[in-house]
């Protein structure tokens, strides 16, 4: 039974999401071989591009998702790299450092599963534009 719950727990685990939405973006930017004909897939659903982020908290991308295929692209990518190498510079201090340490647990608890649900929709993204694109081209598979 520990081996049972051991293997949910590490299947959602952070880093397993991530892993899953990098390998998802480099699936995607294997297979789309000439991004700019992205420019010329109309948005299937506007809902889906157009995703809002959860929590209250803005994103660098002001809480949506591109509304063209490409600039979902682009955005795809740039959030790969940050993931992978860094996100923005450490100059910004956390306002929250001055009024003490309420309660970190509860507060990493919160900001993990945001996570989670922003890496899931950014994996199920990058697997629908790439299945966009490959039936775009024509391509079965």
């Amino acid at each position: 039974m520990m081996q049972v719950s051991e293997s949910y727990h590490q299947k959602n685990s952070l880093f397993n999401a991530m892993s899953r939405f990098i390998g998802a973006v480099n699936n995607m930017d294997q297979t789309v071989m000439l991004p700019s004909m992205l420019r010329d897939f109309p948005p299937e659903d506007s809902g889906e591009l157009m995703a809002t982020a959860t929590g209250g908290g803005s994103s660098s991308s002001g809480g949506y998702l591109q509304p063209d295929m490409y600039g979902s692209y682009v955005l795809l990518k740039s959030i790969r790299h940050d993931i992978e190498w860094g996100g923005a510079p450490g100059g910004m201090e956390d306002a929250r450092a001055a009024e003490g340490e309420d309660d970190l647990q509860k507060e990493l608890h919160f900001h993990l599963n945001g996570l989670h649900a922003i890496l899931a929709k950014l994996t199920h993204k990058a697997n629908t534009l790439t299945s966009r694109y490959k039936e775009g081209i024509g391509c079965s598979n």
